[in-house]
Order: C-alpha cells, then structure tokens, then sequence
C-alpha cells in the first residue's frame, strides 16, 4: 500500500491507473468528498469528478468550516493573506484546502481575492 499523501504535496502527473483498494483519506485535512477530489489525490482515491486547485488569498480573516451551513463547526481561524486553493465555487462558498494549515473546508468565496 501507498503512503498516505500530505495535503498539497502529491506529486504532479499525466496518467494513473487504477490498482487496488482506494485509500481513506480523511476529509478535514485532505481535499476530498464523495463526489470530488483534488486532483493531486487521484493516484490515492476514486472520485466522480477531479479539480485543479485555483489559488487564491483570504482578502480578511474568516473561519475555516467543516461543512457547507454557516452553522457548520468551525475548524481554524485563517488570517487575512492566507494562501486557499480552490476546488469548487457554489451557493457563494469557496471548498479547498488551506494548505498551511493542513486543512480542507469552506471560506466565504466573496473574501478570496487573485492570489499575489
């Protein structure tokens, strides 16, 4: 079996077969839901549907939450300037990874600004 990856350093390819069992990942600190996955995991988990992270900065501080309700528990504060990669943009919530933080969840997508 694979080494579990770390969030944002799975190495870059072409092509990936398919052999064996997928891996669990855990989906706070990796970008996968059973319906999408950053691509950088696509060697490691079978999904529907793959992205390319698009990276952006949190224009001010937020909360990094688990799910998509406003209610959902909140899993890091992230400073403004906070580098977010973006995987999926819906309802006005951005879903990715705060690859510093090690951790995959929702921000306010009005609050991501260009990456500098």
């Amino acid at each position: 079996m694979k080494a579990t990856p770390q969030p944002g350093t799975a190495p870059s390819r072409r092509a990936f077969q398919l052999s064996g069992p997928t891996v669990r990942l855990d989906p706070r600190t990796h970008a996968v839901r059973g319906d999408l996955a950053d691509v950088r995991l696509a060697e490691y988990v079978f999904a529907p549907h793959y992205a390319a992270p698009v990276l952006r900065t949190l224009r001010q501080a937020t909360c990094l939450r688990v799910a998509r309700e406003r209610t959902s528990e909140v899993m890091a504060d992230l400073d403004a300037g906070t580098r977010f990669e973006v995987l999926e943009v819906t309802g006005g919530l951005a879903w990715g990874l705060a690859a510093e933080q090690g951790l995959a969840g929702y921000v306010d997508a009005d609050l991501l600004d260009e990456a500098a």
